[in-house]
């Protein structure tokens, strides 16, 4: 039997970061269930975003293929390989990395047309598993609405890919090994790094659930005959 194909990719620009152990767990808990994985790193590639052509909308070309021949290009043809995505990003500044919102628009818009019938050309229902990870804590976040940033994400992707994203919110990570070389007196060294030793490998462990789950939407949507979950 064929396994499930399962393609993680990684927003942040430290490769082996929080972002990158949570997504690591993920992939781990996909294989976990007889998964192929990949990881890539966003910030290894050439790439930039959306410029705007309408290629991708052009009636006398094939949809859903982006015009622009750089890194990203390779990525976006595999894409349509996998059978499911982790997708993992920082927070900066209230909302996803500048790589991630990049990946994203080219992407989404590539495989969203302007169609009263049908919004989408992608050829299959792609399950998402989409973790977020960001240095304030959660009371924090809920003062600052970030969930309303990251929400539009989450409806583009329903929209286009047929299923709403599985989202995991990972706070008050630890951002520095040495904080005492870095201005931060927002924060306490003290108190972040009894919260990491409390709660990261709890994250982590859900990130792998997180990951598990992913393939049992695989099968759902397989047995649903490819129709939006």
């Amino acid at each position: 039997m064929k396994k499930p194909y399962v393609i993680a990719v990684n927003g942040s620009p430290r490769m082996n970061g929080n972002t990158a152990t949570l997504l690591e767990h993920a992939m781990e808990g996909a294989r976990s269930r007889r998964a192929d994985t990949k990881r890539i790193d966003l910030y290894r590639l050439n790439y930039k975003g959306c410029i705007s052509c309408f290629y991708c909308k052009r009636k006398d070309k094939p949809h859903g293929i982006c015009a622009l021949r750089d890194d990203l290009k390779p990525v976006l043809n595999e894409l349509k390989e996998a059978e499911a995505l982790l997708l993992g990003s920082s927070i900066y500044f209230d909302n996803i990395t500048s790589g991630m919102s990049a990946f994203l628009e080219r992407f989404l818009f590539s495989n969203y047309i302007y169609s009263g019938e049908i919004p989408t050309v992608f050829p299959k229902v792609l399950p998402i598993g989409f973790i977020y990870d960001m240095n304030i804590t959660q009371e924090w976040e809920e003062e600052v609405h970030l969930y309303s940033n990251l929400e539009k994400y989450q409806q583009s992707v329903t929209e286009i890919l047929g299923i709403a994203p599985e989202t995991q919110y990972v706070y008050n990570t630890w951002q520095f090994s040495d904080y005492s070389k870095y201005e931060s007196s927002i924060f306490s060294e003290k108190d972040k790094r009894r919260y990491r030793a409390e709660h990261f490998s709890v994250d982590c462990r859900k990130a792998y659930e997180l990951g598990v789950r992913q393939i049992s939407r695989i099968q759902e949507v397989e047995q649903k005959g490819g129709g939006s979950l």
